[in-house]
């Protein structure tokens, strides 16, 4: 079926609205609700949006690989958006859900929590962002001589993002100079190249202290390759390809916090956990057909709610043979998990994607109808509702959906 405008996913939404246990929003946010930017301490949420995601309580969670916590974290955008007057901790304006790929549980009332991460872990995470900013001290210069002292500073400041629960290295500042460059396409390579070199001694370090198999890199954007295992987009005539490595806890994947999810919204509506109490992402399985068969397994049909996942990035690029493509992107298996999770239970779960090329990174577009670079015709991730007008439109369908359900801001 053609992919349904926003107007009519919304006429499909708001009858299902007066049920919150029938229906459960799981929502990305950078690119979805706010722009995407070059500098992540930019990013900036509106305060309609924070007060519309609270009319939606019951039927709305987050699933982002931002955090919730920290000074980059999104609690800090809620905070701006409302401004000194409001108390978004009193007054449950926090957007509730799991954010670090899905290893930090919030609600709305900003109580955090960590569930399965250990001491040791989070104490080797502290030491990370002082030593991806050495490293990157001691590379640099190589590529781009052209920094002096201070100017390399400055670029180390942006590229290294001291998130507590995923240090990560954002490229983006350093692609602007190498745009500059002669050789534009061949440098912005290198640095993609560099920066997983950088990311992977990290990695073997901290098998080397005793946490083998914690950890892993999530590359953003990414291409899946035969094993599921993320591979980076080069850059190319086609988009600068990827941009980040997060340095990330094992487990911390978007398909088990989308059952983490699931299982603490019909908790919360019929009073059982169907995957147990303390079903977490550090002990969910990871693989798709594994986590798909624990909800067929554990979850009583009648309690399976309606899904629908809002994101913004995932990629399909041709392959290395005629026909064939490498498709990926930091949202789809979570998407992909519950497109199949509708076909499982009979669900009409929707698929919904917002163009995200507006902002100040470069991704593909949906504006030629194309969707060249996102999906191609032989993708198994079927796109139920598209939203070319990216953030802003999204956010407008956003505060539609809300005002539907407005009641549910009384309920304490």
């Amino acid at each position: 079926m053609d992919a349904l405008t926003p107007a009519e996913l919304l006429s499909e939404l708001r009858p299902r609205l007066g049920d919150p246990a029938g229906l459960l929003l799981v929502q990305d946010l950078d690119g979805v609700c706010m722009d995407l930017v070059r500098d992540p301490l930019c990013r900036r949420l509106e305060g309609s949006y924070v007060r519309d995601a609270r009319r939606l309580d019951g039927s709305f969670s987050v699933l982002t690989n931002g955090e919730h916590e920290g000074r980059r974290g999104v609690n800090r955008l809620v905070e701006r958006a409302l401004g000194c007057d409001r108390e978004p901790g009193r007054e449950g304006l926090y957007l509730p859900g799991l954010a670090a790929g899905g290893v930090q549980l919030q609600n709305r009332h900003g109580e955090v929590a960590t569930p399965g991460v250990s001491a040791a872990e989070l104490a080797f995470l502290t030491t990370l962002p002082a030593r991806m900013a050495e490293e990157l001290r001691a590379w640099l210069p190589q590529l781009l001589p052209q920094l002096k002292a201070e100017a390399l500073e400055h670029q180390i400041a942006l590229a290294v993002l001291d998130n507590p629960l995923s240090p990560t290295v954002n490229l983006n500042g350093l692609f602007r100079l190498s745009a500059a460059s002669a050789r534009p396409l061949a440098l912005a390579r290198e640095l993609q190249q560099g920066l997983l070199e950088l990311m992977q001694r990290l990695l073997d370090e901290a098998g080397r202290s005793g946490l083998a198999d914690r950890f892993f890199l999530h590359i953003a954007p990414n291409v899946l390759d035969d094993e599921g295992g993320e591979q980076p987009v080069w850059a190319s005539a086609a988009g600068i390809g990827t941009t980040d490595v997060q340095f990330m806890l094992r487990g911390a994947i978007k398909e088990a916090g989308l059952l983490v999810l699931l299982n603490r919204h019909i908790a919360r509506h019929h009073g059982v956990h169907p995957l147990g109490e303390a079903f977490n992402v550090r002990t969910a399985p990871r693989s798709h057909q594994e986590l798909l068969a624990l909800a067929e397994a554990r979850i009583p049909p009648e309690l399976m709610p309606q899904l629908v996942g809002i994101g913004d990035t995932i990629t399909s690029t041709p392959g290395p043979t005629p026909g064939s493509w490498r498709r990926g992107g930091s949202d789809r298996g979570f998407l992909t998990l519950l497109q199949d999770l509708g076909r499982r239970f009979d669900r009409p779960n929707r698929v919904v994607l917002v163009d995200s090329s507006g902002g100040e990174v470069c991704r593909p577009s949906m504006a030629d109808g194309s969707l060249r670079g996102l999906t191609d015709p032989g993708d198994p991730l079927r796109l139920d509702a598209l939203f070319p007008g990216g953030p802003a439109q999204y956010r407008a369908f956003f505060a539609e959906l809300a005002a539907a359900a407005s009641p549910r801001a009384l309920q304490p």
